[in-house]
């Protein structure tokens, strides 16, 4: 990381004339947040623009748009509104930790406030839960529920635990993540949600009210009363399904190279286990489809060369560079951000192959 960067990886951009959805390269500074159209896998100057953070403010979690739940807005003095995607719930924390620090850093007692309020808790006081779940069924401002899936099984009604802790800061009901999830537990506790499938119902058994509920993507829960549950006929199961019902394991953006064409896209990778699949989507489109995977079963996973442009690889690529080959022998080149996060990747594929 080059001196003075703070932070630096790929966010999805809406546009501002036209409200379309690119992926960008961010590097962020203490005052300033910039981003770069990326060619061959190379970040092409000058910048595509400039956010100045000075008198910014920062809405994290952001729920202007329903199919985009891990945005971050930036509000400048000017009142220009910038709204970035992350590719995981723990990214766009991060991101937006960050940011909110090179906001305050020319007030050194509010950094340290930030970094207090990220490891304290402190629950509202006299807060009402009928009041919390009265609103959370508000048809317009409430918390929305849709038909989720896990481990073959479709659930009606349901929200993801992080989408729950999401929607208590973005109505003030909680100040931090920590708080939101020991708030959901006493919902819980009073019977007003119940955990659903696997991975909520596993977290019921600790005897810990803070960890009775997960602040989690891959946890489903829903109104007690509306608890409806309908198991997918094994002879109904399409393979999409089958191949998307495994848990999450890891998800990034990560650039890689066409098939057809050989030219480069940045995608968001999502890695599942049982079954072991790796997809891929494009950030740019709404809907939460992937456009390509495959299986790891029987696939190998192995890192290239940084010196000069390796052999499959098209164009002027070069740097943090991985290949997979699939068991029917399809070759995957894909491209990290760094270093460190091409060993992440391939350690975490090659435990699922």
């Amino acid at each position: 990381m080059e001196d003075g960067v703070l932070k630096e990886g790929f966010l999805v951009k809406r546009g501002h004339i036209v409200h379309n959805w690119k992926v960008r390269w961010f590097v962020l500074r203490q005052n300033t947040l910039v981003y770069y159209k990326l060619e061959g896998g190379r970040r092409v100057n000058p910048p595509k623009g400039r956010i100045l953070l000075d008198g910014c403010t920062i809405t994290c979690p952001c729920l202007d748009y329903e199919n985009r739940p891990l945005l971050i807005k930036l509000k400048t003095q000017t009142s220009t509104e910038y709204f970035l995607e992350a590719s995981s719930r723990e990214e766009r924390d991060a991101w937006a930790f960050e940011i909110t620090g090179a906001i305050h850093a020319g007030q050194p007692g509010k950094v340290q406030q930030l970094h207090n309020l990220r490891n304290s808790f402190k629950l509202p006081p006299h807060i009402s839960l009928h009041q919390i779940v009265d609103k959370m069924h508000n048809s317009s401002s409430g918390i929305r529920s849709s038909p989720n899936m896990e481990q073959g099984s479709t659930y009606k009604k349901t929200f993801l635990g992080s989408s729950l802790v999401d929607w208590l800061i973005s109505n003030s009901f909680v100040a931090s993540r920590l708080e939101g999830v020991t708030l959901a537990s006493m919902l819980m506790e009073e019977n007003f949600l119940s955990p659903v499938g696997v991975r909520s119902m596993g977290a019921i058994r600790s005897g810990d009210l803070a960890e009775q509920f997960l602040d989690d993507s891959t946890a489903l829960y829903t109104f007690a009363e509306s608890y409806k549950k309908k198991i997918s006929p094994r002879e109904e199961i399409s393979l999409s399904t089958v191949e998307l019902s495994g848990m999450v394991v890891k998800q990034g953006y990560l650039a890689k190279q066409g098939h057809k064409r050989k030219n480069w896209k940045v995608r968001r990778f999502v890695l599942r286990k049982d079954p072991a699949f790796l997809h891929y989507y494009d950030p740019s489109k709404e809907e939460n489809r992937p456009v390509g995977g495959f299986s790891l079963r029987g696939s190998l996973v192995s890192a290239l060369e940084d010196n000069g442009v390796p052999t499959g690889v098209k164009g002027n690529v070069q740097g943090n560079l991985f290949k997979v080959i699939t068991k029917d022998d399809k070759h995957y080149y894909i491209q990290a951000s760094s270093k460190v996060e091409r060993v992440e990747w391939i350690e975490a594929i090659k435990k699922l192959t």
